[in-house]
Formats: structure tokens, C-alpha cells, sequence
């Protein structure tokens, strides 16, 4: 793989409750908090997951659509204009988050193979929801 210049820095999803977003991201997830303690203090606007070194996913609470008036129309994004977010694993870290997220009860769907992204042609992928109905697939390239 190639080092490009260009990376992704961060997601933002609404939520209705970032505090139990974040909670479900680090515990049926494996992503760790970022900035939860200073979010429950009322000193930062949000909370984030961390997915790597590079990339967050920002859990930004939906009562504060109206007021973001930087992003033109954001108030009527706060749904679910966004298709899917995928987040890629070694095939053994794949395996225990879909045991995680059964544990929890959270529905998954079928096994795709050989779908195309990033890195090529991913082995395995599933699709699954936030609580906040937000969609991601998991996926394996090895």
C-alpha cells in the first residue's frame, strides 16, 4: 500500500445519547473512548471513538443539528444520509466482533464474500446497526 498524503481523520454520527454510544462502540465494538470523561463534565461538545492511530468516529448528539449552522443543512442530516461505514479487522479480530455483537444481541446479517474496497477484494463482510440505527459492515482481507 501506498503512503498517500490524504487520510481519513473522522466520521461524525449522530446519536441520541453519545455517552451510551460510546459505550457500546468500547464494549460490543473494541473501539476505545476518546474524551468521554470531559464529555460527562460538560467541557467538550462531543465524544469520539477511536478506530486507529489516524481515524475517529465523532458522537455527536442530535440535539445540537439546529445549532451547527457551519454545515449547511444540518439539521436535516441528522438521520441517516450516510449508507454504511465499514471498518476492516484481521480475520480474528472480524470473528470476535460478530461474537461480541451477537452476545449483545445485536442482529447481523449474512456473510458476503468477495466484495471490493480499500485493499481489494475483502475475504468476508456483515453488515450490522448502532443503536442509534446507524449501519456499518465488518469486514476481513485476509
Amino acid at each position: 500500500m501506498t503512503d498517500d498524503t490524504t487520510r481519513l481523520d473522522h466520521v461524525v454520527l449522530w446519536v441520541r445519547d453519545p455517552i451510551a454510544a460510546a459505550h457500546f462502540y468500547e464494549k460490543a465494538i473494541g473501539l476505545r473512548p476518546v474524551r468521554l470523561t470531559e464529555y460527562a463534565a460538560g467541557q467538550v461538545p462531543f465524544p469520539s471513538v477511536r478506530v486507529n492511530e489516524e481515524t475517529i468516529l465523532d458522537l455527536m448528539p442530535r440535539t445540537v443539528a439546529g445549532h451547527m449552522t457551519m454545515v449547511p443543512g444540518a439539521a436535516d442530516s441528522a438521520g441517516h444520509p450516510v449508507n454504511h461505514v465499514c471498518l476492516s479487522y484481521k480475520a480474528d479480530g472480524f470473528e470476535a466482533l460478530r461474537g461480541r455483537l451477537e452476545e449483545r444481541d445485536v442482529p447481523v446479517s449474512d456473510f458476503s464474500y468477495d466484495a471490493f474496497g480499500a485493499r481489494g477484494m475483502a475475504r468476508r463482510s456483515f453488515y450490522f446497526r448502532d443503536p442509534d440505527g446507524n449501519v456499518f459492515e465488518a469486514r476481513h482481507y485476509e
